[in-house]
């Protein structure tokens, strides 16, 4: 097959009347970050709090926190989209449902929301393994110092965990920042859509994928060297 490359076509302007090709890949490219560092806000919150559930002492937390991590860890995550923003609404009141259908960017929304709870049930995990991980006296030198458990956990137990799992905690966020290109199954116009739409309008397939492709390398580069440098900030001198 004779192939004609055309590196040119990212400066041709799109049917779309946005600009260039490149213009709808760039826009693209800012729904994904967009998407990703919103759904990682959730995750990363809501992930913690779950974690934690699962190493209180409470019976009941800690079922509750695993019921949670079972349950979104076990539903693939395009499924868990189709619910978000086909079901959900038709579970909702009549009338809250219509108004759900009708608000603007509602595929960037939901994708948000389905991300960012996915997301949480692995973040959870991570966390509580960082916290299991910790040597039993650290949690026994906070109730030894008088320090409540909700206390224990801000100043003790989890500023530690959080300095063992950064590093997997930034590989999560690189799948949380690829799992966004499932979205362009609701419609979100991230950057897998738009270099879809590109190779449809162009017939340039390729280079429309190539251009992605360096885009999402250059992001997560850009996320791993800033996660690099954090970790060394927030090393502790002595401890690995």
């Amino acid at each position: 097959m004779n192939y004609s490359w055309n590196w040119n076509v990212f400066f041709e302007p799109s049917p779309e009347g946005v600009g260039s090709y490149a213009d709808m890949l760039l826009s693209g490219l800012a729904w994904t970050v967009a998407t990703a560092l919103a759904s990682w806000a959730i995750a990363f919150t809501l992930g913690s709090v779950i974690g934690v559930m699962r190493t209180l002492p409470s019976k009941a937390a800690r079922a509750l926190g695993t019921a949670y991590v079972e349950l979104f860890r076990n539903i693939p995550l395009l499924v868990q989209m189709f619910l978000w923003y086909f079901v959900l609404p038709e579970l909702l009141p009549e009338a809250l449902g219509s108004a759900v259908k009708q608000v603007p960017d509602a595929p960037f929304y939901t994708a948000v929301l389905c991300l960012g709870f996915f997301t949480a049930a692995r973040v959870a995990e991570q966390v509580r393994a960082g916290i299991e991980a910790l040597p039993r006296g650290q949690r026994l030198a906070g109730t030894a110092l008088g320090l409540g458990t909700a206390q224990t956990y801000r100043h003790v137990l989890l500023p530690n965990a959080y300095r063992i799992i950064l590093p997997p905690l930034t590989s999560e966020f690189l799948n949380n920042l690829k799992n966004t290109s499932v979205a362009l199954t609701i419609g979100l116009l991230e950057l897998t859509a738009r270099a879809r739409a590109m190779q449809e309008f162009s017939f340039h397939v390729f280079e429309a994928f190539t251009a992605a492709t360096l885009l999402y390398v250059t992001v997560n580069l850009v996320v791993i060297l800033c996660a690099s440098r954090l970790e060394r900030a927030v090393a502790i001198p002595g401890q690995r």
